[in-house]
Order: structure tokens, then sequence, then C-alpha cells
């Protein structure tokens, strides 16, 4: 899971933050601290792959928003996950992080072959970065298509609002090298 709020702990490091997502693959005591070399090094890995390695023993509290972000990304890629779930993972970032992010975490899902649902508010994230739109008001699907078709009529007919009250959730599933946008109305 890739939370919005992060749900780091702040005095930890970035890679102790990390570290907390292999938790589940150890016994109890080995769960202890600290950590074995070959956590430490897969740790440090994830952080390589969201351009953190550097730093890897910063105090996340001490991190930007986008930085906390993708050590929250590494955090969830090291629990060797087959579908990650990230809920509104960029709502509190400017929009050039928030497509960096985007792309970073695409990129790691298609690489790994892990499946991905991202829920957004924003709707020009997710025509950008979904391959397929379903559409739901009230527990039906209304629209399915390519997000080049989901235009303020289709909004409309989905939310029953202007697009900019939209949410939208974008859903990526890369063996099929397909995305779907699962939408519901705000309120």
């Amino acid at each position: 899971m890739v939370f919005q709020h992060h749900h780091l702990i702040g005095r930890l490091t970035a890679l102790a933050n990390v570290l907390m997502g292999r938790l589940g693959h150890q016994s109890t005591l080995r769960s202890l601290w600290p950590p074995s070399r070959s956590d430490q090094r897969f740790g440090l890995e994830a952080l390589e792959r969201v351009d953190l390695l550097d730093r890897a023993l910063t105090r996340v509290d001490l991190l930007s928003g986008g930085q906390q972000q993708r050590v929250g990304i590494a955090r969830a890629v090291a629990q060797r996950p087959r579908l990650i779930l990230a809920d509104e993972p960029v709502a509190s970032l400017d929009p050039a992080t928030a497509t960096r992010v985007l792309d970073l975490l695409r990129s790691i899902c298609r690489t790994d072959g892990i499946s991905a649902v991202v829920s957004l508010h924003q709707v020009d994230l997710a025509r950008h970065f979904a391959d397929r739109v379903v559409g739901v008001r009230g527990g039906e699907v209304v629209f399915d298509g390519p997000p080049a078709r989901l235009c303020d009529g289709v909004l409309s007919r989905i939310y029953g609002a202007r697009p900019a009250e939209v949410s939208v959730d974008i859903v990526e599933a890369p063996r099929a090298r397909r995305a779907a946008i699962y939408a519901s109305r705000t309120v």
C-alpha cells in the first residue's frame, strides 16, 4: 500500500522506513532489529529504484513530500507485492513531482510485473497514465473505453458534475498491458 499521507516514521531514516516493509517476511525473532545484511541490501536497492539512495540515512521528516512519497513506494516494493494499492499518492504534490512519482510507480510496476490500483482526483493524470477507462456511477459501469474518449460529456454522464469535481482510480495491469480507471462521484 502506498498512502496519501505517507505513514512513515519521521524520526527513522529512509532505509529504516523501507525495511519496515520487510517485517512481514521475517519470523518474529528475526524481525527484531538490526535487519539482516540481505534485507539492508534489498532496502538500499529499493531506494535506488526511486532515486533516493543518497538519502538512505536521512531522517524522513527532513525529506520533501515527493521524497517521502518515493520512500513509501520503496517500502511497498520491499514487500515484493503482486499488487500495489495507492491511495491518492500525488494529492499533496506539485504537478511536476506528481507526474514524476506516477512515472516512477508505473515503471516499477511494469518492470516487476506488479499490478497497481491508483486512486486519483486529477483526471488529466488519469488520462495520461491509463490505457483503459471504466466509469462507474451508482455501482454501474456507464463508460468503458480508452482515455481519449474521456471527454466532458462522458465525465458529466459518469459524475453528473464538471470534470474538475471528479475522482478517478487507475488500475494498472502490466501483464495485460492495460489499465482501467474506476471513477466515483466526489462529495
